[in-house]
């Protein structure tokens, strides 16, 4: 382990976050002599943003925790083309109005996490479409462009994996990189921002705006990734039977996120405890060398901790409530998804579906085929078996993760 003198680096260390850095040693002294602003860009392809972000939201996180500035720079630009980095194909286009409404809803996840002001340490958010919009394509080719090798960018593994599977790159993908890298140029001339957080699949970008800040300012500027995230079982961090975890509670509920968390492989409790709680090392050690059954209770600590982190102390409560009065006393919880029915029957197929957990009935039969379907904790084999409904509620479960209730309407 590298013996880092400034707080922010040490912090990212003992707690797993770094991967790689342009320069550690010339960070370090940076970072050990005062104040550092850093940022990382999230692009808004949706109304809101899912785990997948969240290591780099931590990130920030971690940064402002030991005194120094984060800058979440909104791609309100570049989000009008999407990252093509490691994408096996173009993502949508966007409209101006979309775009806008979605870094509104966004905006809603950092204010959890960062404290936002005009302080020296205080969070801003920038939208980089205030000045790729008004840039002028032959001056910025002239001035910008002519920084940048074909074939070194060609070189890229974000690029070489489209390109070898004989997958379409779009010259508007193409130019991504360099916008992202004169984020950074933009960036470092309006705030100062010396270094660009990211993950471990956008260090050839970042090393990008690196140089280009060298060539046309003279200026020192650094880049940090984070390791790729993924499972104890090697599915990318994130990525659920149901789809996405989104951060936003609108999109998520805080107990479905909760869930998310208590479901957590054993082998990542540890790892997960550090990068997405702010429980102290030693507590988390002691919750780490928990054993067997035992274990689960650290899985709820850092359920609780991580839903509190996103939703609020009050959200997080009241899922744990829920979850423990579904989970061990046998009862129907406030928070998880209801259906109401006007009959006393219902078949298992149409309650998977209407519950939403499933996304259609082919998957509800192969989800009853698989074992995965339980009728009030009961395995239900039977793909046409009918649910009667009386005076007390029916819990449905699709897999570990995904619980509703059916009741009768009154």
């Amino acid at each position: 382990m590298a013996q880092f003198r400034s707080d922010f680096l040490r912090l990212l260390e003992t707690r797993g976050y770094i991967h790689q850095i342009t320069d550690a040693e010339a960070l370090d002294k940076r970072a050990s002599e005062g104040i550092i602003t850093a940022y990382i860009g999230f692009d808004p392809t949706a109304p809101s943003l899912h785990v997948g972000s969240l290591l780099q939201i931590m990130m920030l996180r971690r940064l402002q925790q030991s005194g120094h500035k984060p800058v979440v720079l909104m791609g309100g630009g570049t989000g009008k083309i999407g990252d093509p980095s490691f994408k096996d194909e173009a993502r949508q286009l966007l409209n101006d109005d979309t775009i806008k409404n979605n870094v509104a809803s966004i905006r809603r996840v950092f204010e959890h996490f960062l404290h936002f002001g005009n302080g020296p340490t205080d969070a801003v958010m920038v939208n980089n479409a205030e000045w790729l919009d008004r840039l002028e394509y032959i001056p910025f080719l002239r001035d910008v462009g002519r920084h940048f090798s074909v074939n070194r960018m060609l070189s890229f593994d974000s690029v070489k994996l489209r390109l070898d599977r004989e997958q379409s790159l779009s010259f508007l993908e193409f130019n991504y990189m360099i916008l992202q890298a004169y984020d950074f140029l933009e960036l470092s001339r309006r705030l100062d921002v010396t270094l660009q957080l990211g993950g471990s699949d956008q260090w050839g970008n970042i090393v990008n705006g690196i140089e280009l800040a060298r060539r046309m300012d003279s200026k020192e500027v650094f880049g940090l990734t984070s390791p790729l995230m993924t499972t104890a079982d090697g599915v990318k961090m994130g990525k659920t039977v149901g789809g996405a975890v989104w951060l936003n509670g609108d999109m998520c509920s805080p107990y479905d996120y909760w869930q998310f968390w208590r479901n957590t492989h054993d082998a990542d409790v540890e790892r997960f405890l550090k990068l997405f709680t702010d429980l102290s090392l030693d507590e988390i050690a002691k919750l780490s060398a928990l054993e067997g059954s035992e274990i689960n209770e650290a899985k709820k600590i850092l359920a609780n901790e991580a839903t509190k982190m996103a939703h609020g102390e009050k959200a997080a409560l009241e899922a744990a409530e829920t979850a423990k009065r579904t989970f061990e006393e046998g009862v129907a919880g406030d928070a998880l998804p209801v259906m109401t029915i006007s009959k006393t029957e219902i078949s298992l197929i149409d309650a998977l579906v209407g519950l939403n957990l499933v996304s259609s009935k082919a998957e509800a039969r192969r989800m009853i085929r698989g074992g995965g379907a339980r009728i009030d904790g009961e395995k239900a084999l039977d793909e046409k078996a009918i649910i009667t409904v009386g005076a007390e509620a029916v819990r449905i479960s699709a897999g570990k993760k995904a619980h509703g209730v059916l009741q009768l309407e009154r």
